[in-house]
């Protein structure tokens, strides 16, 4: 077994952005990032609105700093989401496979709630408008995208493994799946893999992980590949940057599902100046990062 780092995660975040082209934007940082998002999605739907088409809408849950500056963008313009559909990626589950109580901590539909809540009241989408996949009806997504022409932008991230929403790579040891039959992946419910349930726990629950519920029910590739557009945010970091790096320059295959982008006629990646860096630097050993720590405790 080869324990090689790739070189693509070693290059220069110069040579990264050079290989890129115009599928990566680094901005300096996370507020440049969350800005550029509220811009984004706040532009689209004043352009559709002025032209007298509805805009639709996939939206996360995360990078949770673009929604307070989308509020205030869209409040102090005016810009109306009465003709907006949302459909959103993504909502955990709990271990029967029912949504999670808006209670908790890291419910997905309370999010998108206050977010709209949080819109002046004459602005707000109908909520007839605001869809969530559905254990119970897992095609209703897929439907409800075609009854209104399709997707306009898909806006998402990249997890620590590459995923998109909750497609995270559909890894067994018992049996394997193809880029092709994975792009083909629809609405359905997923297991919270091992490395989301670390890292999910970590940066939203303090580190219980015991918390943290075990299914989720998500958009699949298809719905999100359908797009017109694709927008992905990382402002994750030191984190992000093996995956943000993968999605790019890697070999197209599940273990990343992110590289399934790369075929999309318009994706573009936008990040952090930290999330460009180079992932690994070979010539830097561990003495040389407790060097570093030293330093930046000073």
């Amino acid at each position: 077994m080869d324990f090689s780092v790739p070189s693509y995660l070693t290059i220069s975040a110069a040579e990264l952005a050079a290989r890129a082209g115009e599928r990566l934007l680094v901005l300096p940082g996370r507020a440049a990032v969350y800005q550029d998002f509220a811009r984004s999605i706040a532009d689209e739907i004043e352009q559709n609105n002025r032209a007298g088409r509805r805009t639709v809408l996939i939206l996360p849950v995360g990078p949770l700093g673009g929604f307070p500056p989308l509020v205030a963008l869209c409040n102090r313009e005016r810009i109306s989401w009465r003709q907006v559909h949302v459909f959103n990626m993504d909502e955990y589950l709990d271990w029967q496979g029912r949504p999670i109580g808006l209670d908790h901590p890291l419910s997905f539909h309370a999010f998108m709630r206050r977010f709209f809540a949080a819109l002046d009241p004459a602005l707000r989408p109908p909520p007839e408008q605001c869809h969530f996949p559905d254990p119970a009806h897992p095609d209703a997504a897929w439907e409800s995208m075609e009854a209104v022409g399709g997707v306009d932008t898909c806006y998402g991230g990249i997890g620590v493994h590459g995923h998109i929403a909750f497609n995270e790579p559909p890894l067994t040891r018992w049996r394997s799946m193809t880029a092709e039959e994975f792009r083909r992946s629809r609405t359905r419910v997923v297991a919270v893999a091992p490395e989301t349930t670390v890292m999910n726990s970590i940066r939203g629950l303090g580190g219980a992980f015991a918390a943290l519920p075990p299914l989720g029910i998500t958009l699949g590739m298809a719905e999100c590949l359908a797009a017109r557009r694709l927008r992905l945010y990382c402002d994750g970091g030191e984190w992000q940057r093996t995956a943000v790096r993968t999605a790019l320059l890697g070999p197209v295959d599940v273990a990343y599902p992110a590289t399934l982008t790369r075929e999309h006629p318009n994706c573009v990646i936008v990040c952090t100046a930290a999330t460009a860096e180079a992932a690994v630097r070979p010539e830097h050993t561990l003495w040389d990062a407790a060097l570093a720590a030293a330093d930046a405790a000073d």
